[in-house]
């Protein structure tokens, strides 16, 4: 009796202030944050605690078994305290004086884990106890176990069985073999210790009473335990299941989610968060800035390598000394290292991408044997060294190379790409970066983007954070502008040298074509195709630099931003690369404002969806809908007779709030679509010598479509190339240029830029950023039939005479069929000129007009 009593005073006393366990029916475990595609992909996890929540029903009975077994066999008999347990830990304290047995059931654990620390003090342990009753009373025994099981901390910040399944063995639980289950029970009794990853001879004791446990307890057969005892133990740690590794995107979304949610709910809630990227477009961006960066950096030279630990500087004596040249000699020492030796070194070296540290250990004529810093040995053949030539500036290379001994000598740390097995290519990181960023044009959803060559190289993301001046790809935008000011696609500029005094520079200024040739007076869709400098700029004072300013706007473009002055048509303004692909969206969709966005939706740990963007959608059947609604008074009767309309429309017309506004005509965007589409596919007759090149023709040699338009960029220098293009379905721009212009040769600071090589020559938008949107397109574009750009209704086409843009009777190559809007086409006839035009009479814009025979 007086024991209870005792019993009943403490169990009061110590009931006071203890939390409220109802929670635990519907608890949310600390779960990290997932970052997947659009289609479902897994790209990151974020979260300092690894956890995969499982239902009781998903987790195998023999891992439920194999904790009961060493954790508390009497699980489901007891009412949350082992009584036999607890007597136990009694004797043991008499008879030892020392706390070896905590009687702990998994009831009781469950209310340590949750609400309690592990100090081992009387007062925690009656605090434990009496949280146990409560939640035995409150909780079926199945849930318990759940909760147990999910919360149970593993080591290697694994909490739950599910992360520990991933953690050390790189699987699901269903997955799991015995032994591994039986390792993943023993690790609560000193997860630290008890792992793989810290020491495997522990791990395998430890499991192995685990499973004389389950043996005892009838859980398993004495051939299972037999086995299962005797199977191999590796320790080795998995990483988190991400399928797709894209860093730059992930990281966006990181910010996104604390921006909105706060640090620690974002990574402790279990959010999922669905991109709109495309996991095949993503990795075919990856791999196409890698690539091009890559191929970039190698035209420009080799400059050496990382380190050379095998190189010395002899000793020498201080009279010695004075009379050796101001560059000592270098000595290889001997012997070489091991194997493992190498190795070991090699680890303070980082790899980037699928570029690996390595060790040259020996030259030959032409090749070279490597060891890399994941173990693997192998050869560098001539095929894989033989473009390193020696870098001296962005603009000269040394002479070609003729023997390995030329480039590498033994004890060189390298970077090295795998050309096959055993064989390998020696390598680089890029100094310079690149970005590419690809959009679905109705919407401007991100479809793909990469901010650089590695993200462990440089977080800055360049896609939407690098604000670079424009180049010619600012051209587009200046001829929309005059489209929309009278001028067509045959109206002729004359492309003739500028000389401008500036009064308050002191000096002329004289805008450029590159290359610097000039064919007189030149039709706008040539003009654009071949991005002749001087054209843009007449096209500029012709419009009016507030006009284009206005209108550059519209395509999304800060007009704070945009410089007031006549330098804008050369493409002085610097935007974003996620800027410029949303502006050429608006060219892509038919003239509609579209706003990127990454975060598609968001969805609780359990599927439950929390946000969903709701993006402004360009519709242009939309409109035709909603001109066809004003003629019915029955909208029922409207709704019958338009329905196949309606299945066609993306934003529905009773949801005006969803559909983009337009900025731009149809027509408009139709006659810029159609010179940049001669951009990449040129026009003319090449058999009879009168065909021309656009300058992204590379685009048309590569991908052989015809439903592309695309237009380059290059700034003054080089110091940035562009190249931005679209297909109706995607819009894609590309990047690449240096994150500082200031750079270092030696001890000597110099203005860097793209420079010029031996093999392309000097680098220009088409031909240092076009190659990797090609690269990208090849892939995008595999899935998308050729989609033709359809005219608008008030759009004619008329054969026109090549040189003067008038109509003519003839049919041959000096003619062509050319777009106008309905009204504007020219009346006269070429043949009807009684002398030739002189193309460097006026260096000013032939101002278009209605009346054709003022034209010309």
């Amino acid at each position: 009796m007086l024991g209870l009593i005792v019993a009943i005073a403490v169990a009061v006393y110590f009931s006071r202030d203890l939390p409220d366990v109802t929670e635990l029916k519907d608890v949310q475990l600390q779960t990290p944050m997932l970052v997947y595609t659009h289609d479902g992909v897994l790209i990151s996890q974020f979260g300092e605690k690894r956890r995969i929540p499982l239902a009781i029903e998903q987790i195998p009975q023999q891992m439920k078994d194999a904790f009961l077994a060493v954790e508390d066999s009497r699980f489901y008999d007891h009412p949350g305290i082992d009584l036999i347990g607890v007597t136990r830990a009694f004797v043991s304290l008499v008879m030892t004086g020392e706390k070896r047995q905590g009687a702990s059931t998994i009831t009781m654990q469950v209310a340590r884990n949750f609400y309690l620390t592990r100090d081992k003090t009387y007062r925690r342990k009656i605090r434990e106890i009496l949280l146990a009753w409560r939640i035995e009373q409150l909780l079926p025994k199945d849930q318990i176990l759940e909760l147990y099981l999910n919360k149970i901390p593993l080591g290697q910040r694994a909490h739950g069985v599910g992360a520990a399944a991933e953690v050390y063995f790189g699987k699901t639980v269903d997955q799991l073999t015995l032994p591994e289950i039986a390792m993943i029970a023993g690790l609560p009794k000193a997860p630290s210790r008890l792992n793989p990853i810290y020491s495997v001879e522990n791990a395998v004791e430890r499991r192995n009473v685990v499973l004389a446990r389950m043996l005892a307890v009838d859980a398993i057969s004495r051939e299972e335990f037999d086995q299962a005892s005797r199977a191999p133990l590796e320790g080795k740690y998995h990483g988190p299941a991400i399928e797709m590794h894209a860093p730059y995107v992930a990281e966006m979304a990181r910010q996104y989610m604390v921006e909105r949610y706060g640090e620690e709910q974002a990574y402790t809630t279990g959010f999922k968060v669905y991109t709109t990227i495309d996991s095949k477009q993503q990795q075919a961006a990856i791999d196409a800035v890698v690539q091009n960066l890559l191929d970039y950096d190698h035209r420009h030279g080799y400059r050496g390598p990382i380190a050379n630990p095998w190189l010395t500087v002899p000793e020498l004596d201080e009279q010695s000394a004075q009379e050796q040249p101001l560059e000592p000699m270098v000595v290889l020492p001997e012997p070489m290292w091991e194997q493992a030796e190498i190795v070991e070194h090699l680890q303070q070296y980082r790899g980037y991408q699928h570029l690996v540290p390595a060790m040259v250990t020996s030259v030959s004529e032409q090749s070279a044997e490597v060891i890399r810093r994941d173990g693997a040995a192998g050869t560098i053949d001539w095929d894989g060294m033989k473009w390193a030539r020696a870098f001296i500036t962005d603009e000269r290379q040394g002479a070609a190379p003729k023997t390995a001994a030329e480039i590498v000598q033994p004890g060189d740390v390298i970077m090295t790409e795998v050309v096959q097995d055993g064989v390998f290519a020696l390598s680089q990181l890029p100094e310079a970066s690149g970005a590419l960023i690809a959009l679905n044009p109705e919407d401007a959803a991100i479809r793909a983007l990469v901010g650089g060559f590695s993200f462990a190289q440089s977080q800055f993301n360049r896609a939407f954070q690098a604000k670079r001046q424009l180049g010619s790809n600012i051209k587009p935008f200046i001829y929309s502008a005059a489209f929309d000011n009278g001028y067509g696609l045959a109206s002729l500029v004359a492309d003739a040298p500028i000389s401008h005094w500036d009064a308050s520079a002191g000096v002329a200024w004289r805008p450029k074509n590159s290359p610097e040739t000039y064919d007189g007076d030149t039709r706008l869709r040539l003009g654009l195709a071949q991005s002749k400098n001087v054209m843009s700029v007449r096209l500029l004072r012709a419009v009016g630099i507030d006009k284009i300013r206005q209108h550059l706007s519209k395509f999304g473009f800060p007009l704070d931003e945009i410089p007031p002055n006549e330098s804008l048509a050369l493409g002085s303004a610097s935007f974003t690369p996620l800027d410029v692909a949303t502006g050429f969206a608006v060219l892509a969709n038919g003239g509609f404002q579209v706003k990127s966005y990454l975060i598609e939706r968001i969805e609780d740990q359990h599927g439950n969806r929390l946000f969903q963007q709701q993006p402004k959608v360009a519709c242009s059947e939309c409109e035709a809908i909603e001109e066809s609604i004003s003629e019915f008074s029955d909208l029922t009767e409207f709704a019958d007779i338009a329905a196949d309309q309606f299945a066609m429309c993306p934003a529905l017309p009773v949801d005006p709030a969803q559909q983009a506004p337009r900025v731009v005509s149809d027509t408009n965007t139709f006659l810029v679509t159609q010179a940049m589409n001669s951009a990449i596919w040129g026009g003319g007759n090449w058999s009879a010598g009168t065909g021309w090149n656009g300058t992204g023709w590379r685009a048309a040699r590569a991908l052989k479509r015809r439903d592309i338009a695309g237009k380059t960029g290059t700034t003054n220098d080089a110091k940035d190339a562009w190249f931005s293009g679209f297909q109706p379905n995607l819009v894609a721009t590309s990047w690449i240029g240096f994150d500082d212009h200031r750079r270092k040769l030696g001890s000597t600071a110099y203005n860097a830029n793209l420079g010029r090589d031996q093999i392309v020559g000097k680098e220009f938008g088409a031909k240092t950023a076009l190659p990797a949107w090609i690269k990208f397109m090849q892939v995008a574009l595999q899935n998308m039939p050729v989609q033709s750009f359809t005219a608008p209704d008030n759009i004619v086409s008329v054969r026109i005479d090549r040189s003067s843009g008038l109509l003519t009777h003839r049919t041959d190559s000096s003619t062509r069929f050319e777009y106008f809007v309905a009204g504007s086409e020219p009346t006269q006839y070429a043949e009807a000129l009684t002398q030739p035009v002189d193309p460097f009479i006026d260096n000013e814009v032939q101002q278009p007009s209605t009346v054709d025979d003022e034209l010309f």
